[in-house]
């Protein structure tokens, strides 16, 4: 009955017989079970480790059962954590493996192969995602690295609207960044008007537009996304990078609302500032990677270490680490924070 926490038969058996007789030792509990005394031992032992038995407070060398209602409630709580633990493991794996999907994009040839086609040519890019909106049915997800330009802007808003207007649900994700541009604002602001929906977070891992959840496309050359690109609708492929998304898109925060904060104080470019301090990077490498200005990141890196106590940025970050600040983030809730 009680496999599904980690007790098999024999252990359960036993738990159950010293919940009656509490002051059975083993030669008892072998006797009444017909198990030999080394069948007991390791029952008692899986039990102790599972926190379903103590020492007793009058003999310490006999084991004492715990109620039921604790038992029960610390191997809950057990099993939720190392849930909790398996669910962060397969995000990340997901992450992962999306990022080296991405990567490796950039690495191939220019010729095509199945579920690959090559555009070559800002015109032969944007004339071949005209052809593909034509035919969006129901969602269009994007991560954008980059604030968009007001050029770029009055060029995507036909299409953007004629997309909303189709009920087509569009979500896109900017840097962190794009709150200091005001031409990004409005833009973010005018698609939320239409019914898009825009969401920052601090690291951008690819240019890259999926659409619904078939076909991909990015550029080959990450710092020239007008060089070429390539158009991706491999099953495989398609389900790793919309993972990658959606994981994405779930931590980061709305773009025009107050940005949000962990139990801990922390925003999602703090957290990104602590692990990239973690790993050593400089001031200006940080400010690069998130998009925001060397002494916008001075005085980011300045607050997480007063809050850690760190003498050091190395310090901050493996503190940060060693609390586990990095590992999952916690369940964010607003605060009266400036955008």
């Amino acid at each position: 009955m009680l496999d599904a926490l980690g007790i098999d038969t024999r252990a359960e058996h036993i738990y159950r017989m010293l919940l009656q007789h509490a002051d059975w030792g083993v030669a008892e509990l072998a006797a009444s079970l017909s198990l030999s005394e080394a069948e007991v031992r390791a029952a008692l032992d899986r039990l102790s480790e599972l926190s379903l038995l103590r020492p007793s407070a009058t003999e310490h060398t006999r084991l004492h059962p715990v109620s039921p209602e604790l038992a029960m409630e610390s191997l809950l709580a057990r099993q939720q954590a190392e849930l909790l633990a398996q669910q962060q493991k397969l995000e990340t794996s997901r992450a992962a493996a999306a990022q080296l999907i991405a990567d490796w994009v950039g690495f191939q040839p220019l010729t095509d192969s199945p579920g690959v086609e090559t555009l070559v040519g800002v015109d032969r890019i944007r004339d071949r995602l005209a052809e593909l909106s034509r035919h969006i049915d129901s969602e269009v997800m994007a991560f954008v690295p980059d604030a968009p330009d007001a050029q770029n802007i009055e060029s995507a808003k036909p299409l953007d609207a004629s997309l909303l207007s189709r009920g087509v649900r569009m979500r896109t994700l900017y840097p962190e960044s794009v709150r200091n541009n005001p031409a990004g604002t409005d833009y973010a602001n005018w698609l939320a008007a239409m019914g898009g929906e825009v969401r920052t977070t601090p690291d951008i891992p690819v240019r890259m537009t999926v659409m619904d959840r078939r076909v991909a496309i990015l550029p080959v050359y990450g710092e020239n996304s007008g060089h070429s690109a390539v158009l991706l609708t491999g099953d495989g492929t398609l389900t790793a990078l919309c993972a990658l998304f959606d994981l994405a898109w779930d931590r980061a925060d709305p773009l025009g609302t107050a940005r949000t904060r962990d139990e801990r104080g922390l925003t999602s470019q703090e957290r990104e500032t602590l692990r990239l301090l973690e790993h050593g990077h400089t001031d200006e490498a940080i400010a690069k990677r998130l998009g925001i200005s060397t002494r916008t990141t001075r005085r980011i890196v300045a607050g997480v270490m007063d809050t850690l106590g760190a003498r050091s940025r190395f310090q901050a970050g493996a503190l940060a680490s060693q609390r586990g600040w990095l590992a999952a983030p916690v369940p964010p809730h607003t605060r009266n924070d400036t955008p």
